[in-house]
């Protein structure tokens, strides 16, 4: 009787054959990957007897839930967890769309200017500033591109940048000689500089120090675009005189060591200046001096070598007591001044010496600025020498640096 009661009828077992013909296949699958003890079917027939013998129906229902929860289960284990489905998308329709985005990206990427690249060509790139004057020392104010010609070690260079510049920043170092020949002029060379930076100097932009020398130089006051500042450490300079002293440097003075330094270690052109303004400041130096020289350990050449490489003017008023001392050196003030594109001036009274500044003034803030690339490009360290030279104007005489030094061969990192 268990038995009967505990198996499905063979006319039924038929009929599930006939209608879910696909129950056998999948049961033996399923047998083979999750066999089933056969104690359990007992199990569940000695838990519910009623089942077989009351709900026929229920009965055949019962029966079919194992494979079917037993079919779930495989169907849920053919997907292993973490896998994703398997997609068939058109490969070539793939692979085309993503070169056409490729190519989109490569092309945008090319017409945006790189930082990097936009350096490098401007190292190559040579820029220089003049002054042009007429026979009775005017600032020329009428020049055209046309009219200029550019030479770099006698080979003539295509200009492609020509404007007049009066607004560029401007850096000064006001170097000052205290030596014994400046005793009776140091009062009227301090009024004249005082008068000079007042009238120059733009809070918003520029920037002034103040240095003095001797066999030594020292810094009375750095960079700085605080006008009142600058005065005060003006106003604080005072000439001392040396008496008798066993010291073989008591009367010493170190002017190409003074001019050397200031270029070097105030006004010059180092890597944290080498971006915005400072790329495009005027650098000079405003020298107070006699010229003479006896105590320093750099010659002259060196002194205008540094000024070449750092890009910075030396505007020299040659002054001193006549009297008492050698005199002006004028010789070596002219060659320092005309090599680094500034100016020497040589007053002879208070009034000659305020309008020697004024006239440095008017040239700084009436200056051309022309820039060629170079026909020469190798990058060997070289001094290249420079002849700017104007057409048909045989009036006009151009101020400028005689030359610069070819940049060195960037070295691979």
């Amino acid at each position: 009787m268990k038995d009967h009661q505990s198996s499905i009828p063979n006319s039924r077992s038929s009929i599930i054959n006939s209608q879910f013909p696909f129950i056998n296949h999948q049961s033996s699958i399923i047998n083979h990957q999750f066999p089933i003890p056969v104690h359990q079917s007992s199990i569940i027939n000695s838990q519910f007897p009623f089942i077989n013998h009351q709900f026929p129906k229920l009965a055949l229902a019962a029966a079919l839930i194992p494979f079917v929860l037993l079919a779930s289960i495989t169907l849920a284990q053919s997907t292993k967890p973490g896998q994703k489905p398997v997609t068939r998308p058109a490969p070539q329709q793939t692979k085309s769309q993503d070169a056409r985005k490729d190519q989109n990206k490569e092309t945008t990427d090319a017409d945006i200017p790189v930082s990097d690249q936009a350096v490098r060509l401007g190292t190559d790139l040579v820029n220089v500033v003049f002054s042009a004057v007429d026979r009775m020392n005017h600032i020329v104010g009428d020049l055209r591109q046309e009219d200029v010609k550019v030479l770099e070690d006698g080979r003539p260079q295509s200009v492609f940048t020509f404007k007049r510049e009066v607004n560029l920043p401007i850096r000064i170092a006001i170097l000052i000689d205290l030596s014994g020949s400046q005793e009776f002029t140091f009062p009227q060379e301090k009024m004249a500089a005082a008068y000079f930076l007042h009238s120059i100097i733009r809070a918003s932009s520029d920037l002034a120090a103040i240095l003095t020398f001797r066999e030594d130089v020292e810094l009375a006051q750095g960079l700085t675009s605080r006008i009142e500042t600058v005065n005060r450490a003006l106003d604080q300079i005072e000439f001392s005189r040396r008496f008798a002293s066993t010291s073989p440097r008591n009367q010493a003075t170190a002017l190409y060591d003074a001019v050397y330094i200031t270029v070097d270690e105030v006004l010059g052109r180092g890597e944290a200046r080498a971006s915005g303004d400072e790329a495009n400041a005027r650098r000079a130096i405003i020298l107070l001096t006699d010229g003479v020289d006896n105590a320093s350990n750099r010659k002259l050449e060196d002194a205008i070598d540094r000024a070449w490489r750092s890009g910075v003017m030396i505007y020299s008023i040659g002054i001193g007591d006549r009297f008492r001392f050698e005199g002006v050196r004028e010789d070596v003030l002219r060659k320092m001044s005309s090599e680094t594109g500034g100016r020497a001036y040589f007053p002879r009274n208070p009034d000659e010496l305020l309008g020697g500044f004024r006239q440095i003034e008017n040239e700084m803030r009436s200056q051309y600025l022309i820039a060629y690339e170079p026909s020469n490009t190798a990058r060997d360290g070289a001094f290249r020498r420079i002849e700017v030279n104007i057409a048909n104007r045989a009036d006009v005489r151009v101020i400028h640096r005689r030359g610069y030094y070819a940049p060195l061969e960037d070295i691979k990192k």
